[in-house]
């Protein structure tokens, strides 16, 4: 069956499955979202051991799926992987510390013997969710606003000596950190606009969810004052993002070769008309979500949000990579640009990799069971006394 499509035909599936998974990955941040609130909504040592068991039974499935994203994206488009992970390694890296030292919370927080205290490990889990939201959200925006690298594969025939055989290098000496603050064309404000609307949308969705899922009158009451502020915050950076992502220059792909095109992002919309019908109808989720909580008192409103963040991130991948653009440009030089036809895998590898992404909807299934048997109802301070286990 696949060994039948195109080499392009592969490299686009392949794409599609990457947006999907970096999609879920930002629908799971709520956990991350949660973290942040912890002391905001809990003010009681009682609370906030409810907040972060609330959260505790859900962390694993962020963690897993950024794993699964970033090994996908190593084996479909390994270039990509090379490039930027091993040239903008300090934001990988800050990005990686942030989600061990979550995981170290989450399992050592209510151990015996906890010398460091409750409240070091809660302030671990308030630095994963800020850092790894804004580190995350910034790093995306640069498939849209360029890094500053090259990449000449000639490089591995180099066996003189003279310089490393590699094929990409980082052309500037802080590997990643400057998306947070070059002055080119105000491209720091797009990155930094991305990844505060990811901070701000995780805990819109965080608040979502205890709503929906403690059982707990003061706490809930809380989550619904902090969700207007998150709401206004998330929708002023989102907005900014979007709207001057529409007309900023973009990376446009023809027969090989990378220029820059006005408003290529906006024409990438256009002519992919249903592109644009998730985008849109994704937006109009959030929004109807976000309207649902604070004027109709609907606890399943973390369900529209959730259904419209998923289609969004997954629209804007998609117009990052499709209609020939380059989803991982280069601002130093342009035909240094990653495209998914030439960061990727083999026809060979794509094609074996396709037949395992059948499995695919068989672990989403199992995921949504596992999901469904642990919400069954609500968490309360009354189950919480009686597990044995708790984090």
């Amino acid at each position: 069956m696949f060994e039948n499509l195109s080499h392009l035909a592969l490299q686009q599936y392949w794409w599609v499955i990457i947006s999907l998974l970096g999609a879920a990955l930002v629908f799971l941040m709520f956990v991350q979202g949660g973290q942040t609130l912890i002391y905001k909504l809990g003010k009681t040592e009682e609370e906030r051991n409810l907040i972060v068991n609330a959260l505790g039974r859900k962390w694993e499935l962020t963690f897993t799926t950024l794993v699964t994203f970033g090994g996908a994206f190593f084996a479909s488009f390994p270039l990509f992987y090379s490039t930027s992970f091993g040239g903008a390694y300090w934001v990988w890296m800050a990005i990686l510390f942030a989600f061990i030292i979550q995981a170290v919370s989450y399992e050592y927080r209510s151990k015996p013997n906890n010398f460091l205290g409750k409240k070091t490990f809660e302030t671990f889990l308030f630095i994963n969710g800020a850092v790894g939201t804004i580190l995350i959200g910034t790093a995306v925006a640069t498939f849209f606003t360029g890094s500053q690298f090259s990449v000449d594969k000639m490089n591995l025939m180099n066996l003189s000596g003279d310089k490393m055989p590699i094929i990409s290098a980082w052309e500037t000496p802080f590997h990643g950190l400057e998306a947070v603050w070059t002055t080119a064309k105000l491209a720091f404000l797009q990155n930094l606009s991305l990844g505060l609307a990811v901070f701000f949308l995780a805990r819109l969705s965080g608040n979502l969810f205890f709503i929906n899922y403690i059982e707990h009158e003061q706490i809930v009451e809380r989550a619904r004052k902090s969700l207007k502020s998150n709401a206004i915050l998330f929708l002023v950076f989102f907005l900014f993002f979007v709207i001057r992502l529409l007309f900023i220059d973009g990376f446009a792909v023809n027969e090989g070769i990378v220029s820059l095109e006005k408003y290529k992002y906006l024409h990438n919309l256009i002519d992919m008309p249903v592109v644009l019908i998730l985008f849109l109808t994704g937006v109009i989720l959030v929004l109807f979500g976000i309207y649902k909580a604070l004027l109709r008192n609907d606890k399943k409103a973390f369900w529209w949000v959730s259904a419209g963040i998923v289609l969004t991130v997954l629209s804007l991948f998609l117009i990052a990579g499709l209609n020939n653009t380059a989803y991982y440009p280069s601002t130093f030089d342009l035909q240094s640009s990653l495209t998914i036809q030439n960061s990727s895998s083999s026809h060979y590898t794509l094609t074996a990799m396709s037949y395992v992404s059948i499995l695919v909807p068989f672990v989403v299934a199992y995921i949504w069971y596992v999901w469904r048997s642990m919400t069954k109802k609500q968490i309360s301070l009354k189950e919480l006394e009686e597990q044995d286990h708790v984090y």
